[in-house]
C-alpha cells in the first residue's frame, strides 16, 4: 500500500503511475494482439468485425465499469482519513453491486447484439463473426467486473502493482491462446474471443486469491460479504456521473462507427487499427489521470488541499512530455504501424491519415484527462460528465457528420482533437473556479498552519 499524502508529489505520483501504466500496457496489448492475429491470419473483413464489436462491448460495460472510479475515490479517501472498517464496507459493497451488474450485462448484451450490429450499420459480410465474437465475450462479463473491482481497490489504497502483475500473466495467457486458437486450431475469431474470455477469468482468481491471502485491509469471502447502503450512495453520487460520461463515450464511439461504416469496410478495419494504436498513445494520460484520481482523493482525506494543487502541476508536466513524445513517435512511423495490422493498401493508407490528424493533439487530450482526474478524485463527479457531453456530443458529433461530407474519413479524424480541445478549456476552467475543493466524502481536517506549512 502507498500512502500518498506525504513526500515528494511529483515522486509519489511518478512511482505510482508507472505500474498502472505498464499494466495497461499489457492492457492494450491484450486487446491488440486480437487484432493483430485476427488481422493478419483472418483478413480484413474479420478485423473490421472484431473492431464493430468493441464499441458495442464498450457499450455495455461502460456504465458499470465507470461506476467503480467511486469505489477507487472512496476507497483513497477513507485510506487517507485512515478507517479501515469503511475501506472493508466499501468493497464489499461493490462486490456484491458488481456480481449484479455483470449478470444483467450478460443477459441484455446476448438478446440485443445483433440489433446494436445491425444499427452500427455493420457491413453485411463482417456480421456473422461480429455476433460470435460479442456472444462468446459476454460470458466473461463477470470476470471482467470481478478483476477491476479488485483494481479499482487496489488503486484506491496506493497498489498499483498487483493488478500490474496480473495483467501481465493475463496479457502473456492471451498471446499464447490467441496463437493455438486461431493460427493452430482454426477457430477463427470464436478462437480470439475465448482466449479473450479464459485469460480474464485467470486475471480475476489471481486477484481473488490475493485478496485473500495477501491483502489487510479486504478479503472476499461470499459467506461475509455485506452491503452497506449509505456508502452505495456515495459510492453512486460520485461513480455514476463517471459510468454515464463512459456510456456517453461509447455510445459516441458507436456513432463514430456507424459513421466510418458507411465508408465500406476497408475504412471500418482502418479505423479498428488504428484505434488500437490511439489507445496506446492516449494510454499515459489515463494512467496519470487515475494516479491523480488517487492522490487527490487522499490528500482530501487527509485534509491536504495544498498538495492536490502541486500534485496537478507535476502530474501536466509528465503526461506533456510523454504525450509529446508519443506524437512524434506516431507521426513518424504511421505507416508501418498500421501495417502490423493489415496489408491492404488501402486499409494502411486511411489508418495513416488517423494517426497523422489525431496524433498532433495527444498533448491536449492528456491535460485534459489530467484536469479531470483531479476532479474526480475530489469527489466532484459531475463537471467531467458535462464535459464529455460538450466535447464529445456538442463539438466531436456534429463535426463528424459535418466534415466528413466533404472531407471524407479525414473529416471524420478531424473531429476527433476538435472535442479534445474544448473539453480541455471546459476543465481547466471548472477546475480554476475551485468547487472541487468541498465535496469530499471523508476529510480530515488539520489546522490551518499546518496546512499553510507545506505551500
Amino acid at each position: 500500500m502507498t500512502d500518498l499524502t506525504s513526500g515528494s508529489e511529483a515522486r509519489g505520483i511518478l512511482f505510482f503511475t508507472l505500474p498502472m501504466l505498464l499494466g495497461n500496457v499489457f492492457q492494450q496489448f491484450y486487446n491488440m494482439v486480437d487484432s493483430i492475429v485476427v488481422g493478419n491470419f483472418l483478413g480484413k473483413t474479420a478485423l473490421a468485425a472484431v473492431g464493430a464489436s468493441f464499441s458495442v462491448l464498450f457499450l455495455m460495460v461502460a456504465l458499470i465499469m465507470g461506476v467503480t472510479m467511486g469505489t477507487t475515490v472512496l476507497v483513497a479517501q477513507f485510506f487517507g482519513a485512515r478507517d479501515s472498517a469503511r475501506i472493508r464496507a466499501t468493497a464489499d459493497t461493490a462486490f456484491i453491486f458488481l456480481f449484479w451488474a455483470a449478470l444483467a450485462v450478460t443477459a441484455v448484451g446476448y438478446l440485443t447484439t445483433g440489433a446494436i450490429l445491425r444499427m452500427l450499420a455493420v457491413p453485411p459480410e463482417a456480421m456473422p463473426q461480429a455476433v460470435t465474437y460479442l456472444h462468446i465475450l459476454f460470458t466473461g462479463t463477470i470476470a471482467a467486473f470481478g478483476y477491476n473491482a479488485v483494481a479499482a481497490i487496489l488503486r484506491g489504497l496506493g497498489d498499483s502493482r498487483t493488478p500490474l502483475y496480473l495483467l501481465v500473466f493475463a496479457t502473456l495467457l492471451n498471446v499464447v491462446l490467441d496463437l493455438l486458437f486461431v493460427v493452430v486450431f482454426s477457430w477463427g475469431v470464436a478462437g480470439a474471443a475465448w482466449a479473450t474470455v479464459i485469460s480474464q477469468a485467470a486475471s480475476f482468481a489471481g486477484a481473488v486469491l490475493f485478496l485473500n491471502r495477501r491483502n489487510r485491509f479486504v478479503r472476499l469471502s461470499l459467506s461475509e460479504l455485506r452491503f452497506d447502503r449509505e456508502i452505495f450512495g456515495h459510492s453512486m453520487r460520485i461513480g455514476l456521473p463517471t459510468g454515464l460520461q463512459q456510456t456517453l463515450v461509447a455510445s459516441g464511439l458507436m456513432v463514430l462507427t456507424r459513421i466510418v461504416g458507411g465508408f465500406g469496410t476497408d475504412a471500418l478495419a482502418a479505423y479498428t487499427a488504428a484505434g488500437r494504436l490511439d489507445s496506446f498513445a492516449m494510454m499515459p494520460a489515463m494512467n496519470i489521470s487515475q494516479a491523480m484520481s488517487t492522490f487527490t482523493g487522499q490528500n482530501i482525506g487527509a485534509g491536504r488541499v495544498e498538495r492536490v494543487r502541486r500534485g496537478l502541476r507535476a502530474g501536466l508536466i509528465m503526461s506533456l512530455v510523454i504525450s509529446g513524445l508519443t506524437s512524434l513517435g506516431v507521426i513518424l512511423f504511421a505507416r508501418p504501424l498500421m501495417g502490423l495490422f493489415n496489408g491492404d493498401p488501402e486499409v494502411v493508407r486511411i489508418g495513416e491519415h488517423y494517426l497523422l490528424i489525431v496524433g498532433i493533439f495527444y498533448m491536449v487530450f492528456s491535460s485534459m484527462f489530467v484536469v479531470n482526474g483531479v476532479l474526480r478524485g475530489a469527489g466532484e463527479a459531475m463537471a467531467p460528465l458535462l464535459n464529455t457531453i460538450l466535447a464529445l456530443w456538442v463539438v466531436r458529433i456534429p463535426c463528424a457528420l459535418w466534415f466528413s461530407s466533404f472531407a471524407g474519413t479525414d473529416g471524420i479524424w478531424f473531429s476527433i482533437p476538435a472535442g479534445w480541445v474544448v473539453g480541455c478549456a471546459a476543465a481547466a476552467i471548472y477546475y480554476s473556479g475551485g468547487r472541487w475543493k468541498g465535496r469530499a466524502v471523508a476529510v480530515v481536517r488539520r489546522p490551518a498552519a499546518e496546512e499553510g506549512g507545506e505551500a
